[in-house]
């Protein structure tokens, strides 16, 4: 190019590089400025410095297998699921060094759930003399299972801080039984220590007196109670005025269940729209829900009005009596699922009839069952019941449609949950395991019949089928046999006609599972 054109000369790229190096890469010779005082260039630096250099490459991290929490030093212990974010934030907090460079990002790499390993893929970023590093690396956690302070009580006696005595002073268990469905669909139970069982109830320890306030305020909202509270000094320091207390909590559950037979105090009556003193319990809710048979006349009784004049029951569901239906004529007047109607009733043990107005009209036909209560001629020993007039005195109440069933239990295609809890302290009774057992057939039986009761509980497919029945005997063994194929079957001919629980309406337990896996 000519240099007397007056046209400026513009060197190339690697012309003004070669201008500027002015020394050669002490790694691989290539052309570099000295200005960064390691004599190296920025592609050496990177394959030379590691910048990771005093941060952890090794771990560990304690979880404990009875709640599913994770230790985050030095005392505190989380709740998270794997390959969560607040795993990755308490494993991150766990590696010295960290806080040096810059965290860029960082990512769990999948291992076996059992393997008892948890790898994490961080990237950082660092600036080392005015170059920027950014590396890459692989950090691995053992998993040591332990046990946390809340579970090692758990296990020792004598180490709860709250407790909640639930009773209810009644000669048979249906209460508790549909209470512990309740619990277990709102798993009001989650942070109870241990459960044990009671002569009139159970006894819910607790780590915690908030965790128990909560259990009194959930029975408060599904039953009619009364609660009291106690507190037991432990220890004290005199030295910082601290001082260390057990509390304890007594919950007391109205005497009175469903079905049954009630005489409200006069006064009370009268202050409910002169509403008669005999009445029949056909809901315990928050309230008390009562109603007169005879004209479908409803009461609902709060808590504290309760309380504030208490009853029991003048009968239950253990005093009541067979009937055979002879006639239905419905009336008209209808109230939700009940119609009034009169009806024409034999008492089974000694054919009597009797004539006379129900609430079941909706449900009972000629030729039914029915379990009542027999008045005619009957004395009860309750003080409320001497007022009662001798014309308010119907000689018949009947209560509940009855299906005839057979001696053995019904091959149910769903089941029931059940919470884990202690024994007393004193073995229960043969007679007592009998009368148990017999009250939990009575309340499958209850929630079979009731389509109400039903919709408020969670029944769950039963998997377990009865295995077929071998015939292999003599032939005198084999006509004794004949015999008992015919009641058999003259038994399930009967129970055909039972109400059964449809397939759609029953939860599956391992879907469950799945479900609050994934949450």
């Amino acid at each position: 190019m000519d240099l007397d054109s007056g046209v400026a000369y513009t060197p190339s790229y690697n012309a003004q590089q070669a201008q500027k190096a002015n020394i050669l890469c002490a790694t691989c010779g290539a052309p570099m400025s000295g200005n960064n005082g390691t004599a190296m260039c920025e592609d050496c630096i990177r394959l030379n410095v590691d910048i990771s250099e005093g941060i952890q490459r090794e771990a560990s991290i304690h979880y404990c297998n009875g709640c599913e929490r994770w230790l985050q030093p030095p005392q505190h212990w989380v709740s998270c699921t794997l390959e969560s974010k607040e795993l990755m934030a308490l494993c991150l907090r766990r590696l010295r060094g960290l806080q040096k460079v810059r965290l860029v990002d960082a990512s769990f790499i999948w291992t076996e759930p059992h393997s008892k390993r948890i790898k994490l893929k961080i990237k950082v970023q660092d600036a080392f003399q005015s170059t920027f590093l950014v590396q890459t690396f692989e950090v691995e956690f053992v998993v040591v299972y332990t046990q946390c302070p809340d579970c090692a009580k758990s296990y020792t006696p004598n180490t709860w801080r709250a407790c909640v005595q639930v009773r209810q002073k009644v000669p048979h268990k249906r209460t508790f039984l549909y209470l512990e469905q309740l619990i277990l669909k709102h798993n009001a139970h989650k942070d109870t220590i241990s459960i044990r069982e009671a002569k009139d109830g159970l006894d819910f320890f607790y780590a915690q007196r908030n965790h128990a306030v909560n259990m009194v305020d959930f029975l408060s909202s599904v039953t009619p109670v009364r609660s009291q509270k106690s507190s037991e000094l432990i220890s004290q320091d005199i030295h910082t005025s601290t001082k260390s207390y057990k509390f304890t909590y007594s919950v007391e559950i109205v005497p009175i269940c469903k079905d049954d037979l009630v005489c409200v105090p006069q006064k009370l009556a009268r202050s409910m729209g002169n509403i008669p003193q005999l009445l029949l319990c056909t809901r315990v809710g928050a309230t008390l829900h009562l109603m007169d048979p005879n004209t479908l006349q409803v009461a609902e009784i709060a808590n504290q009005v309760y309380w504030r004049s208490p009853f029991s029951s003048l009968a239950n569901v253990s005093e009541l009596t067979e009937y055979f239906i002879l006639n239905v004529e419905p009336l008209g007047p209808q109230r939700g699922k009940f119609v009034l109607a009169d009806v024409e009733v034999m008492r089974a043990s000694d054919n009597q009839q009797f004539t006379i107005r129900s609430h079941l009209g909706g449900i009972l036909h000629p030729g039914d069952d029915a379990m009542g209560y027999h008045l005619n001629g009957s004395n009860f020993n309750h003080e409320h019941f001497e007022t009662v007039s001798e014309n308010n005195i119907p000689p018949v109440i009947l209560v509940k449609k009855h299906y005839p069933r057979g001696k053995k239990n019904k091959n149910r295609n769903w089941k029931l949950k059940h919470m884990t809890r202690e024994e007393g302290e004193m073995l229960p009774r043969k007679q007592d395991q009998d009368k148990a057992e017999r009250d939990y057939e009575l309340f499958l039986r209850e929630i079979e019949e009731d389509t109400e009761l039903q919709q408020t509980l969670q029944l769950y497919k039963n998997t377990k089928k009865t295995p077929p029945k071998t015939q292999k005997m003599d032939v005198d063994e084999d006509m004794d046999m004949d015999g008992e194929e015919v009641e058999e079957e003259e038994e399930e001919e009967d129970e055909s006609g039972l109400p059964e629980i449809s397939v759609d309406a029953l939860l599956d337990e391992f879907e469950e599972m799945t479900m609050r896996d994934d949450e």
